[in-house]
């Protein structure tokens, strides 16, 4: 199987202004993990995940004013939508990351995460163990 056949084709996407409430108030919304923050300034393409947001409140930093901007991960790995994903997993691993950012021709396509991977990947061992079982 594919990225493409995995990646949520469905992303949010956040500036580098918004607080961390707001943030976490829209992945909250949304039931996503992560969120793309575009920022021209910093180079393009970040990424915000949950954890950024609860590293940031354990350390008792304030919500509503910390922006994203600070918390934001701009040093991305990038995957392709024709990535296999054995590959995203082996890179997930290697960065110690659950969220890849898929470009097709340069432009976000979508994200891919590890539950993406395992939702894909359970069927296939479940329908696998039953023809050897």
């Amino acid at each position: 199987m594919l990225v493409r056949d995995a990646m949520s084709t469905v992303v949010l996407t956040i500036g580098p202004a918004h607080t961390l409430r707001q943030a976490a108030a829209l992945m909250s919304a949304r039931r996503v993990g992560a969120a793309l923050v575009l920022d021209p300034e910093a180079g393009g393409i970040g990424i915000l995940t949950e954890r950024d947001i609860l590293n940031s409140v354990g350390l008792g930093q304030n919500p509503d004013a910390e922006r994203t901007h600070a918390h934001t991960t701009n040093n991305v790995v990038f995957a392709t939508p024709t990535w296999t994903l054995e590959e995203a997993a082996r890179a997930m691993a290697h960065g110690g990351f659950r969220h890849l950012v898929v470009l097709d021709r340069g432009e976000p396509a979508g994200i891919v995460s590890v539950r993406d991977i395992i939702r894909c990947w359970a069927p296939a061992r479940q329908h696998a163990a039953s023809l050897t079982g």
